[in-house]
């Protein structure tokens, strides 16, 4: 069963998104990090270093600070992992991401108006039972609807036993697995998500950047048009766009919009914050709207061609309306799951 405390979150969530998704803007993809409880040494690398450096941690309140001046509206969140120490012991990297996840969770508690919770996990850190172990925490303890695995940052092919252990534990608990999918590393190619897509195909996943992740812009090409193509072969999957070169998140948007239901309502804009700026990425999300709505002088033929491609509609659910619907449903299921 899911605790009380989580429960009561949710349902304040599930009301919240359904009354107001026509008009939110939901970052579908920022990480936090409990600043005050660092590991020392990256605690003093922030203080020494005032200069940018990748994936330099940022706290819930500075993510809030950030979304006040983007004009974003709430963000899906978890926690970073250039921020979490790993050692040799597994136990030891249980309790590290535990406590990364537990800061996610009373953070979703104090600010549940603004901050979506989903949870991360790393089957090759903890091995598969803790992952599960964790999995089952995420889920039941903290009511997180999504759990996340990064088989980039954390080194292991995304279709391998125990990630399909874990991935397989995630489904049967009701929850939406989520995966860092970029063509950053060879960890994630477009046929190990198709594999785990095609195990439950009424079951949601999540490929967090659909295709990008910080891949040099001609090594993510392939990839880039692989992912495209894999969502709209497998509508279970869903894509957050984000850290991904603009170019190729406007012609997703073509594409999906032209497909139609279900596939336009797979996308979600995302910035990655803190590895990306949210004022800089809605920012241009909000201009290249403009521009696929006004169309008539667009570059992409598409866009001229068929009337009335885009609207204010369509952009909303790009903008946060599409992950609204998603996190309802998410919520259904995984209160649902816990009952039976």
């Amino acid at each position: 069963m899911i605790k009380d405390s989580a429960v009561t979150r949710i349902q304040f969530q599930k009301d919240y998104l359904l009354s107001k998704q026509e008009w939110l803007v939901i970052d579908g993809d920022t990480h936090a990090t409990d600043t005050a409880a660092m590991h020392p040494d990256l605690a003093a690398q922030l203080d020494a270093c005032p200069d940018y450096y990748h994936g330099r941690p940022v706290s819930a309140e500075d993510l809030i600070a950030e979304m006040n001046m983007a004009g974003v509206d709430m963000a899906l969140i978890w926690q970073n992992p250039a921020a979490t120490v790993y050692t040799n012991n597994p136990e030891a990297n249980f309790k590290a991401l535990h406590n990364v996840n537990q800061y996610i969770y009373e953070t979703s508690l104090k600010y549940p108006d603004r901050f979506i919770p989903a949870g991360w996990i790393d089957p090759k850190a903890l091995g598969t039972a803790n992952a599960k172990r964790l999995v089952d925490i995420c889920v039941n303890d903290f009511g997180f609807a999504v759990v996340k695995m990064n088989p980039a940052q954390n080194a292991f092919p995304i279709d391998s036993e125990p990630v399909v252990e874990v991935f397989d534990h995630i489904v049967s608990r009701g929850a939406v697995p989520a995966f860092h999918f970029g063509a950053d590393t060879g960890f994630t190619p477009a046929e190990g998500l198709r594999f785990l897509a095609k195990r439950f195909p009424g079951h949601p996943l999540i490929g967090v950047h659909m295709g990008g992740g910080g891949a040099a812009y001609p090594a993510a090409e392939e990839l880039y048009q692989k992912a495209r193509l894999l969502g709209l072969e497998c509508p279970n999957i869903h894509f957050v766009l984000s850290a991904k070169r603009d170019t190729h998140i406007e012609s997703d948007f073509i594409t999906y919009t032209i497909a139609g239901e279900p596939y336009s309502q797979n996308l979600f804009c995302g910035s990655d914050a803190p590895y990306g700026r949210m004022t800089w990425n809605f920012g241009g999300y909000r201009a290249m709207f403009r521009s696929l709505i006004e169309g008539a002088s667009h570059t992409d033929k598409r866009v001229r061609e068929v009337k009335n491609l885009f609207s204010e509609r369509i952009a909303s659910g790009y903008m946060g309306g599409n992950l609204a619907a998603f996190m309802v449903k998410a919520y259904d299921r995984i209160l649902e799951t816990a009952n039976q």
